[in-house]
């Protein structure tokens, strides 16, 4: 384990230098791994862990959408695709990757599976840490632990296939063999991280919940759509508005962020707009932290799991999210959106 200095705080952190694939696959050799749920993150995961030499088999429900998609993936059915109960039964380690309100219809199947010396992994801290409200309590005779890739699914794969690695966060929840750091970390090198760094089942969801509502979804989508419309209520067209907000962000600037930070965007950009960005973060922070704060608080206190667990559970769910789903797909700004895209060199 390395110690990183990040801004002057320390962490802990596990490198593929210092924990290579090849004692990943030591660690998990004599482990078959079964991968509950082929939705956001079982394609991802699965797919990189079989590419990387482990032992792996698909559980998911029969003649479904996703156990399709699982054999249109090169799974095979009676060799290493099965029922979820067959593939709980014949695994050592069961990566527990259903959506949250999946997890808890599905967790009496599961538990029955879990005996003693076996491991349950997570992706997302939602489960075990709100326990109360969803039920799943793991037996106390097995590994519980976690690794949480900063990202979808299909990033984690696509970027796999590039050669190159997402960055994950891991945690111990429950150490019941003593193997359980051991099994994290290889399992964690083996979905394709980047470098894992440590962190607790609670910190993972707070940090998760919040981050999907703030600056990775909800925020950004908020300040794209504000931005847009007081460009197009002042006579922008909806091509230039949607370049100005969007296009120009996430094509040219953001790459820029990712590759050298924002300071070094900043240094490299124009002299008006270097002006500008510094004269108007500070406003826009002060403007956006009580929300934040108010955000974070909701999530710590439980009460956006609930909201999600009461949503989801509804019969008609899924009819309401296409409803709130196209609201967003049939806006102005992301019918520009879809014709910019067109436009692009690569689609021509």
């Amino acid at each position: 384990m390395a110690v990183i200095n990040f801004g002057g705080v320390e962490e802990n952190v596990v490198t593929r230098e210092e924990f290579p694939l090849e004692k990943a696959r030591e660690v998990m050799k004599e482990e078959t791994i079964a991968i509950i749920g082929y939705g956001v993150q079982g394609p991802g995961q699965s797919l990189n862990l079989k590419d990387n030499g482990f032992n792996v088999i698909i559980g998911q429900r029969k003649d479904s959408k996703t156990w399709d998609k699982a054999i249109a993936d090169g799974w095979e059915p009676g060799k290493t695709l099965f029922p979820i109960e067959e593939a709980c039964e014949k695994a050592t380690t069961i990566q527990y990757l259903l959506s949250d309100a999946g997890q808890i219809a599905v967790w009496p199947t599961v538990k029955k599976y879990l005996t003693k010396g076996k491991a349950l992994y997570f992706s997302h801290g939602f489960g075990v840490t709100y326990k109360e409200r969803t039920g799943i309590v793991p037996p106390e005779d097995v590994d519980v632990i976690l690794v949480a890739p900063k990202g979808s699914g299909t990033s984690l794969r696509r970027m796999f296939l590039e050669g190159r690695g997402l960055n994950s966060s891991y945690a111990i929840f429950q150490d019941a063999t003593g193997r359980a750091k051991e099994r994290a970390v290889a399992l964690g090198i083996g979905v394709g991280s980047g470098y894992l760094f440590e962190t607790t089942f609670k910190k993972e969801v707070t940090s998760d919940l919040t981050g999907e509502r703030g600056t990775l979804m909800g925020a950004i989508q908020g300040i794209f759509a504000a931005q847009y419309e007081v460009l197009r209520a002042n006579g922008h067209s909806p091509s230039e508005a949607f370049n100005e907000t969007v296009e120009e962000l996430t094509q040219s600037l953001m790459p820029l962020v990712a590759e050298n930070g924002m300071d070094w965007m900043y240094a490299n950009c124009s002299t008006t707009a270097q002006r500008g960005a510094l004269d108007w973060w500070k406003p826009f922070r002060d403007a956006s932290k009580p929300v934040f704060e108010k955000l974070y608080a909701q999530v710590a206190a439980g009460e956006e799991a609930q909201r999600s667990i009461d949503s989801n559970s509804k019969s008609d769910y899924r009819e309401k999210l296409e409803e709130e789903l196209d609201e967003l797909k049939s806006s102005e700004m992301w019918q520009a959106g879809a014709a910019v895209r067109k436009l692009r060199p690569e689609n021509e």
